[in-house]
């Protein structure tokens, strides 16, 4: 498959297992569902204490006509706000902007 193919056609199992939710002040990157890095977009710095860090997804928060907020148990959609509900105090993002692929040198850089 060439690099310019559409590989929203592809119907095969999902193999890659990292994801980055971008909102308009930070970036979540999950492996495997699980949040492993949280970086502030306008420093670059990562942070290492947000509540945010080694817990799973629960949802999200979306908004029906009337602008009211409720949670989701889908995958979350640009738009939307991440929930973490489980695991500890609830955590609920602002709206999410992108959700895409980490590059390989952000995910070197990632903090141990």
């Amino acid at each position: 498959m060439s690099k310019s193919s559409d590989f929203r056609t592809y119907c095969g199992h999902e193999r890659r297992t990292r994801v980055m939710y971008v909102t308009r002040n930070t970036e979540y990157h999950f492996k495997d569902a699980r949040c492993v890095a949280v970086r502030e977009r306008a420093t670059g710095s990562w942070l290492l204490t947000h509540p945010a860090l080694n817990r799973a997804i629960s949802g999200s928060i979306r908004f029906n006509r009337n602008l009211e907020a409720y949670p989701s148990l889908e995958t979350p959609r640009v738009g939307e706000g991440l929930l973490f509900a489980s695991e500890g105090p609830d955590v609920i993002t602002s709206n999410l902007e992108t959700i895409s692929r980490p590059a390989k040198a952000t995910i070197c850089a990632y903090p141990v």
